[in-house]
C-alpha cells in the first residue's frame, strides 16, 4: 500500500486535471492517477463557453487557453440540405460584456497541456500507468487498487473517469445509452480548406439524422470538424447518409479522420453521486450530448465548486460531497435533458424540418432568452 494522501483523483482527463488543479491550489494535497502510459486528450476541438472561461480567468490560465485557440466571431447555425443560414449568435463586445468572458474554441491536447502545466505548478502528484481495479470506501479513508498491485489510500478519492466509469458503479447501478448516433472528427490545414468554410466562426449544418460543425482551431491555422450521422446499423456510410447534404457539407467529409469513430452515448440524470469519502464528479457523473458543447465547461464547474465546498466545510469530506451535489445534480441534469431534445431538433426531416427552419430564420438577433440560463453569471 503506497502512502496516504489527502486526496485521490482517478482520471487524468480534462475534468481530474481541472479538479486537482484547484484542490492543490487550496492547499490540498493531491495525487491524480491516469492509466494511461502517458497523459493525452484523443479528439481535436472543444468549445467553451463563457460559463467555462470564467473560471478558466478566475484560475489565472484563460490568457494560455485563448493563446493558443480562437475568440470565434459567431455561432452559426446552417441548413445542410440547401445550404441556408438559419440563425447566428454575435460573440463580440456585447456578448462578452453580458456574460463576462469570451466564448473560445481550442484543441483539446492545448486545454489538456495547460491544466496539466497548471497542475504540475500546483505540485500535483501525477501518476500514469494505473488502472483502477476495485474501490473500497471506508468510514475514515477510500481505498484503491491498481491493476499492476499497487493500492492506494486517501481522506477523499474522487472518480472523473469519463462515461466508461468504473468508480460510478460502485454508486449508482445503470448503464451508458447509446444515441444511434455516431461521430467522425478530423481537421485540415485552414490553408487548404474549401472557400465554403467559415474560419471566423462556430458553423453548425443541420441535417436530416446528421449534422456537421466546423470551426477555426489553434490561432486559426487549423479548421476543427465534426461529422455526426445515425447508424442505422452502418458506422460506415457516412458518404451515403450526407449525400443529400449541399456541396459545402459534402466539401468538408473528405479531411475527417476514416480509421475510427466515436459512438454518441450519454446516461440519465441521476444522483447518490457519493457514498462516505467516494464520489465521482465530470463525465462519470452526468455524461451528456455533445448538442450544447457543454461537457467539458460542466467538468469545470464541478471543479470549482467541489473545491468551494471542501474548503467550506473544512475538509469535511463526505459532507463537501454531499452539497456539491446538492448544487450541482439540477443544473448538470437540465443540461443533458435539453441536450438530448437538441439533438432531435437538430436532426428532424419533412414537415419537422420546415418548422425548425422557420422558427430559427424568424428568431430575433438580439435575443438571449435561451441560453442566458446555461452562460449566464
Amino acid at each position: 500500500m503506497n502512502t496516504h494522501s489527502e486526496v485521490l483523483v482517478v482520471g487524468g482527463g480534462i475534468g481530474g486535471l481541472a479538479v486537482a488543479h484547484n484542490l492543490a491550489r487550496s492547499g490540498y494535497g493531491v495525487r491524480l492517477l491516469e492509466r494511461a502510459d502517458h497523459f493525452g486528450e484523443v479528439g481535436a476541438g472543444l468549445q467553451l463557453a463563457p460559463n467555462a472561461t470564467r473560471l478558466l480567468r478566475d484560475w489565472g490560465l484563460l490568457d494560455a487557453v485563448v493563446e493558443r485557440g480562437v475568440l470565434p466571431d459567431r455561432l452559426v447555425l446552417r441548413d445542410a440540405v440547401d445550404g441556408r443560414l438559419l440563425t447566428s449568435l454575435d460573440l463580440g463586445d456585447e456578448f462578452r460584456r453580458r456574460y463576462q468572458a469570451p466564448y473560445v474554441v481550442v484543441h483539446r491536447s492545448d486545454l489538456h497541456d495547460v491544466l496539466l502545466t497548471a497542475c504540475r505548478e500546483a505540485g500535483v502528484e501525477l501518476l500514469t500507468g494505473h488502472e483502477v481495479t476495485d474501490v473500497r470506501p471506508h468510514a475514515d479513508r477510500a481505498e484503491i487498487m491498481c491493476a499492476d498491485g499497487s493500492g492506494f489510500t486517501a481522506d477523499v478519492a474522487l472518480g472523473l473517469d469519463g462515461v466508461d466509469s468504473g468508480l460510478r458503479g460502485t454508486l449508482v447501478a445503470d448503464e451508458k445509452i447509446d444515441s444511434g448516433f455516431v461521430a467522425y472528427r478530423g481537421t485540415m490545414a485552414a490553408a487548404d480548406a474549401p472557400d465554403t468554410v467559415d474560419l471566423r466562426s462556430v458553423v453548425a449544418w443541420l441535417g436530416p439524422d446528421c449534422h456537421l460543425v466546423q470551426y477555426p482551431l489553434r490561432r486559426g491555422e487549423l479548421v476543427n470538424q465534426v461529422a455526426v450521422f445515425r447508424v442505422n446499423g452502418e458506422p460506415g456510410a457516412l458518404d451515403a447518409v450526407f449525400a443529400a447534404c449541399c456541396p459545402a457539407v459534402r466539401a468538408g467529409l473528405g479531411a475527417l479522420w476514416r480509421d475510427r469513430h466515436w459512438p454518441m452515448t450519454d446516461r440519465l440524470p441521476t444522483t447518490g453521486w457519493s457514498q462516505g469519502r467516494l464520489g465521482i464528479l465530470g463525465d462519470a457523473a452526468h455524461p451528456m450530448l455533445q448538442y450544447l458543447a457543454q461537457g467539458a465547461c460542466q467538468a469545470l464547474e464541478d471543479a470549482q465548486v467541489f473545491t468551494d465546498q471542501a474548503v467550506k466545510h473544512s475538509a469535511d469530506w463526505p459532507a463537501a460531497l454531499e452539497a456539491t451535489e446538492r448544487i450541482r445534480a439540477p443544473r448538470t441534469a437540465r443540461i443533458q435533458r435539453t441536450a438530448r431534445v437538441w439533438g432531435e431538433i437538430w436532426h428532424v426531416d419533412g414537415t419537422a424540418r420546415l418548422l425548425r427552419n422557420e422558427l430559427l430564420r424568424t428568431r430575433a438577433a438580439p435575443d438571449r432568452s435561451h441560453i442566458d440560463w446555461l452562460y449566464g453569471v
